[in-house]
């Protein structure tokens, strides 16, 4: 049962894990289902990690939809090529290459060259083909940190308050990422972030019952207009249930 936790974010404990990703494969179909129907194609931001990638393989085996009407970007990358074993991309387009998505839906975060000047270029496309709503979905997570996206604690993107994509140094990674912004998740119409298995059970209600302005990145994501929805199983839930 939805629930809510305060003005700017809702959650569900879906139950154990394969059914919470059951919960998250039906809740991506009927978004996009809506969004096709009321506008005429749905536009989604994929996530790494293990959860989406078990989402992204039951709605190649589950979902009906039109999927000429789906387009697909990405909410944060990697500085990695498209085929490296670590990259976001290579995990979603090993289910979603065998769904009939017209190549010209599909946009890539350029992220392991130039990756400043093609954040700026990735703003541009989300701006010309999105328009002022943004996204119908972004799809987040929330790592034992408190990040999401590659939004890390202690880094640059996090003071961003108008652009849409950033290229950000994350030092503790020593790594350099391509992603969203708080700006753009939470001008965008749905947020979705995933929070699966017992890792998990500490960082959420930490996240949850912080401030807005503490140092876990995903305490920030959801507004009044926009809220956002936390999809936790048992195990992830485990001291907000008890």
């Amino acid at each position: 049962m939805l629930k809510s936790w305060d003005e700017r974010r809702d959650y569900i404990i879906a139950g154990p894990q394969a059914e919470t990703i059951d919960f998250a494969i039906q809740h991506w179909t009927h978004s996009a289902q809506r969004a096709i129907q009321q506008r005429g194609r749905f536009t989604v931001a994929l996530s790494g990690g293990s959860t989406p990638k078990a989402i992204y393989a039951g709605l190649v085996q589950k979902a009906k939809l039109d999927w000429s009407k789906i387009w697909l970007f990405w909410s944060d990358e990697r500085a990695v090529p498209p085929d490296h074993a670590d990259s976001n991309y290579r995990m979603a387009m090993e289910s979603f290459s065998k769904l009939p998505i017209p190549q010209g839906q599909i946009f890539r975060m350029i992220a392991e060259k130039a990756a400043e000047k093609n954040a700026l270029d990735y703003e541009e496309t989300i701006h010309r083909i999105l328009g002022k709503n943004l996204f119908d979905l972004v799809m987040l997570g929330v790592g034992e940190d408190g990040h999401t996206a590659s939004l890390f604690p202690n880094t640059k993107a996090l003071q961003e308050t108008t652009r849409l994509v950033v290229a950000n140094e994350v030092p503790e990674k020593k790594s350099l990422r391509m992603t969203l912004t708080f700006p753009c998740i939470n001008q965008s119409l749905h947020t979705v972030l995933y929070a699966i298995g017992p890792s998990k059970h500490v960082i959420v209600p930490k996240v949850l019952e912080a401030a807005i302005d503490s140092p876990f990145p995903a305490s920030r994501i959801g507004t009044p207009e926009h809220k956002a929805l936390w999809v936790l199983d048992s195990e992830a839930a485990k001291i907000l249930s008890s």
